[in-house]
């Protein structure tokens, strides 16, 4: 049975990224997604979808496609009650629809790994245990929350 992994908006936004400073980041982004993905069940959200779609982000129109070929995770009134624990205990910023969103539904569906590129508010060892705290009195799994270049399969 393969793994599963839940694929936030980094991951598809950095997959297109141009920028100079970015380059290390979309080379394993694209690495990981064309030639590791395919040893997981992976899934990203309907958040990732909607957010992908502002155009903000560089190359937006082409990871918004990217991002719409991977199963998306259902969304649930249970998953909302989640996002307000994990905002109302300041583990993830206010914003309902962002990285406390991405947390609830990969925890929600007991995903074995949360991907992003996010380590201000989501890959940080520093919030991990105040994470796994809040998600073990709502009963929920914690992903293991990573980025892409720590889930690399030797072959």
């Amino acid at each position: 049975m393969k793994k599963t992994v839940y694929l936030d908006s980094t991951l598809f936004s950095f997959y297109y990224d141009e920028r100079s400073d970015s380059k290390l980041r979309s080379k394993i982004t694209v690495d990981w997604i064309d030639n590791q993905s395919k040893y997981y069940d992976c899934y990203t959200s309907y958040f990732t979808l909607v957010e992908l779609k502002n155009p903000v982000y560089p190359n937006w129109q082409k990871a918004a496609k990217l991002a719409e070929k991977y199963s998306v995770l259902e969304y649930s009134e249970e998953i909302l009650g989640i996002i307000k624990t994990y905002i109302d205990h300041k583990i993830m910023p206010s914003d309902e629809s962002g990285d406390a969103a991405h947390l609830a539904l990969a925890s929600y569906h007991e995903v074995d790994y949360l991907l992003t590129w996010n380590c201000k508010h989501l890959a940080n060892a520093n919030k991990i245990d105040h994470i796994r705290n809040i998600n073990m009195r709502l009963g929920l799994i914690t992903p293991l929350v990573i980025t892409p270049e720590q889930l690399f399969m030797e072959i």
